[in-house]
């Protein structure tokens, strides 16, 4: 049996530092550096607009980061939105860590089984209270909350609807919105 060699985060940014990944897109998950998926029209079309979305219904209560590391136990992942505490100068020397975290939202069509497995198992052990993922392909969100061990003890899917987030609860996000 072969055993590949695990990553610290670390050893990522030492990596990252020398300019070895300089001309491709990784990021670090469960101590192993994965390449990530290239971005179609409507992936990147559903994730403008629902960052947008969001920072509007936000405003100053949180920072919305697209596509931006953020920094785990054993991982640095870019998901699509990060939704983080402010302000932003909390991030000027590093990456949000999960106690900044508020929550994470993944844009998914050829990565969907990718990110209902892996990542929610990595999102859920580095106790990110609530994690989005949104199926462009089949117009669905699914919301996982209440993280406990790999898994959360909550999976609501949604099509229609308004949603509020577990720490912005009188905040009402319009599901429409997320897929027109």
């Amino acid at each position: 049996m072969k055993v590949l060699a695990k990553w610290s985060v670390e050893d990522y940014h030492r990596i990252i530092s020398a300019g070895i990944f300089k001309e491709r897109r990784v990021e670090l998950l469960d101590g192993e550096i994965v390449e990530m998926s290239p971005e179609g029209p409507l992936h990147r079309y559903t994730n403008d607009a629902l960052a947008e979305y969001l920072r509007t219904l936000l405003g100053s209560s949180a920072k919305v980061f697209e596509a931006h590391p953020i920094t785990l136990a054993n991982s640095e992942p870019e998901p699509d939105i990060a939704i983080v505490k402010a302000p932003r100068s909390l991030y000027r020397s590093r990456h949000p860590y999960p106690e900044d975290i508020y929550w994470l939202i993944e844009i998914s069509d050829s990565t969907l089984s990718y990110d209902l497995d892996e990542k929610k198992k990595v999102y859920a052990r580095s106790q990110i209270e609530e994690y989005w993922v949104v199926d462009i392909t089949a117009k669905k969100l699914t919301i996982f909350r209440q993280p406990l061990g790999e898994e959360y003890q909550s999976k609501t899917e949604y099509t229609t609807g308004k949603i509020s987030p577990v720490t912005f609860p009188d905040l009402e996000i319009d599901i429409d919105e997320i897929f027109n």
